[in-house]
């Protein structure tokens, strides 16, 4: 059932994206020709070895990077030694729009990772597992935090956290872990929706300067109107009785609350630098790296010392003595290793293979539909739509790409429509993709897709609030 629907939108996709409108404009259309057919079937099957990706086992970057090569080949080849330097020019802007966010990403996943090693995530597990809440009091808790966290700290990254809370406390009960699973994805996604640091989607809105930072926040009622209303419906589905506890134990390492405090003040310098300085943000997250890496100085010259202290603390537990033979000095450069690159490759791909397809022609085709001949409000709704179907990053690349004229309120609303929409299906997100592989067999897509239709009440929910509350932002 689901090829028939992806090839269905993978045509308008592949149309939608490329990183700049000028290339379109400047090249011939080839949107007809037989180079240009190509181009798009080998997009499109690309992009269905991406949506197999949980059943064929191949890494998603792999076929996005293969198909960006030949689309750019074909397109040098087609040209014939006609115009290089345009082609050269084109490769170029592309690859620094996607250096910036490469380097940005790269940064916040070696903080998280940081955070990981440190023991952080699963403190904070073994801290809700011994309240003793009930399955529906978790069920709550797990989604509050993630609407939380997830501006914070990513939506991937805060779905794949509670979900392991959620797995540890569920045992058998498949339909508490189920539900739970749905819960936390569109929990994380609501709560990455009105934060530049919550998704890559916003981001990509920040960095392109259309958003400030201060602004995103216009969404904070209608993405927590998204995460409360399917939440209400599910949570009497869920039971009150209490799970039995595990007595784990989990101690912090060293550093760990330093390590968050970092976090914050690369978060806050990449702010600063861009509102004030109006500097790209990746350069305050790379200053913010160095924060890092210092305090991994301080932490690697301090560990014989801290050793010795813990061995004479852990005389009497043999058990935590020999721990301690296995700690390794902290490196920053390994927490670079343990970044999520298959995403970063993919994701490199993606705007690779889109802007070939843009440099061809096809973003003019799309934008005169979407953005001249439909109402902006439509377009942005079906936006959301379209991310639940594919992935929104290649969608709101495509709509950052066109650049339609839109007022501020337009553009929050394809902001929130990217990056809830995606709830809409476990496939939407990377929070469900990765959610689907932490708990196989447990939370499916067709346990997800059984709860569309109280998702699309928050997704539908969240539109009409935007427009409500923000009505004075829209002209």
């Amino acid at each position: 059932m689901l090829p028939s629907v992806y090839v269905r939108f993978l045509s308008i996709i592949a149309l939608l994206l490329t990183p700049t409108v000028a290339f379109a404009a400047e090249s011939a259309d080839l949107t007809s020709s037989t180079v240009g057919y190509i181009c798009l079937a080998i997009f499109a099957i690309a992009y269905m070895l991406v949506i197999g990706e949980e059943y064929l086992h191949l890494r998603k970057s792999k076929p996005v990077l293969l198909a960006a090569g030949l689309i750019w080949i074909l397109i040098a080849i087609s040209y014939d030694g006609n115009n290089p330097a345009e082609i050269e020019h084109a490769l170029r802007h592309n690859l620094l729009e996607y250096a910036e966010l490469l380097l940005f990403l790269l940064v916040a996943m070696t903080y998280i990772a940081a955070l990981e090693e440190r023991k952080l995530f699963d403190w904070l597990r073994m801290w809700l597992v011994s309240k003793g809440l009930s399955f529906r009091q978790l069920f709550w808790a797990t989604g509050v935090l993630s609407f939380c966290l997830s501006p914070i700290a990513d939506n991937l990254t805060t779905a794949l956290v509670m979900c392991a809370v959620i797995l540890a406390v569920g045992g058998d009960n498949k339909n508490f872990i189920s539900i739970g699973c749905v819960n936390i994805v569109v929990a994380a996604n609501a709560g990455g929706a009105f934060s530049p640091f919550g998704d890559i989607t916003t981001l990509m809105v920040w960095q392109k300067g259309i958003v400030d930072f201060i602004q995103f926040f216009n969404l904070f009622v209608p993405s927590l109107v998204n995460f409360i209303i399917p939440a209400v419906i599910m949570s009497f589905f869920i039971s009150n009785e209490k799970p039995a506890q595990s007595g784990e134990e989990v101690e912090m390492k060293r550093g760990a609350k330093t390590i968050v405090g970092l976090f914050l003040a690369t978060v806050l310098t990449a702010i600063l630098c861009h509102t004030f300085l109006h500097l790209p943000p990746v350069f305050g997250m790379m200053t913010g790296l160095a924060y890092l890496q210092f305090f991994g100085y301080y932490l690697k010259k301090t560990l014989p010392k801290s050793l010795a202290k813990k061995r004479i603390a852990y005389a009497d537990n043999p058990k935590k003595l020999s721990d301690l033979d296995n700690i390794a000095p902290f490196d920053v450069f390994n927490h670079v290793q343990r970044a999520e690159w298959d995403t970063l490759m993919f994701f490199y791909g993606v705007v690779m293979c889109v802007g070939g397809l843009g440099f061809l022609g096809y973003l003019g085709l799309v934008s005169e539909v979407m953005y001249t001949q439909w109402n902006p409000l439509y377009a942005n709704i079906t936006v959301g739509v379209l991310s639940a179907i594919v992935d929104n990053i290649p969608v709101m690349f495509a709509v950052l790409t066109m650049l339609p004229e839109m007022d501020l309120g337009q553009w929050l609303l394809v902001t929130l429509t990217a990056g809830v929409g995606g709830s809409l299906l476990s496939v939407g997100s990377a929070a469900g993709v990765a959610l689907m592989g932490q708990a196989a067999g447990k939370y499916t897509f067709f346990g997800h897709l059984k709860w569309t239709p109280v998702i699309a009440l928050g997704y539908i929910a969240s539109i009409l609030c935007h427009l409500w509350i923000n009505g004075d932002l829209f002209l």
